[in-house]
């Protein structure tokens, strides 16, 4: 074989390496998982403006803050919905009881909208707090409206990413596609945060 055609047939192969190389590192960061808080990371300052939902917690709807700051090192649930529908109102129901029934644990929670036009959140986050009823957790639309907080590295792809802390650190991160929202499981995290 002539050295140009071993030239040849080495630079193919370089390029086919690095194209399959590139798409496996396309495919691990569509899952958003890598990207997400991990366990004992921190849960960082954002700021929120409420739309609806905890009637009782001082806060008007219209106003902007930092819910996360209010919690403090409370034992917290955060929902940042990209999307509506599926089984979102159902957990945002479920939380919403959680938080009622857990007065004494102070367990708190919200629903956070990201990811598009700060009005059209607004009304997506004014319709699920409605759908669910919500009574104790406040429903809002983050500051940062097309990423959600930077700080949080929520993936794009995720419809809904469910964070659950404790002593202002993570315990688990989970994301979902809406139709495959497993509410129980963030249901059994909850329980295991109260204890």
């Amino acid at each position: 074989m002539s050295p140009i055609a071993r030239s040849l047939i080495s630079a193919s192969w370089l390029i086919a390496s690095a194209a399959v190389v590139g798409s496996a590192a396309v495919v691990s960061s569509a899952s958003g998982a890598d990207h997400c808080l991990k366990r004992g990371d921190a849960v960082g300052v954002f700021y929120v403006t409420k739309v609806a939902g905890a009637v009782d917690d001082g806060v008007v709807p219209g106003e902007q803050l930092c819910y996360r700051c209010r919690y403090g090192s409370r034992p917290m649930v955060m929902v940042f919905a990209r999307r509506t529908g599926g089984r979102l109102t159902e957990l945002v129901r479920r939380l919403d009881r959680a938080v009622a029934s857990n007065r004494r644990s102070s367990l708190k929670g919200m629903v956070t909208f990201v990811g598009g036009d700060a009005t059209e959140l607004k009304q997506r986050a004014a319709t699920v707090a409605e759908e669910a009823a919500v009574k104790k957790v406040p429903v809002v639309v983050a500051r940062e409206t097309e990423t959600g907080p930077t700080n949080y590295k929520l993936p794009a792809d995720a419809a809904v990413t469910v964070v659950v802390a404790k002593d202002s650190q993570v315990v688990k991160t989970h994301t979902y596609d809406e139709d495959n929202i497993n509410v129980s499981e963030v249901m059994t995290e909850v329980q295991q945060i109260l204890r």
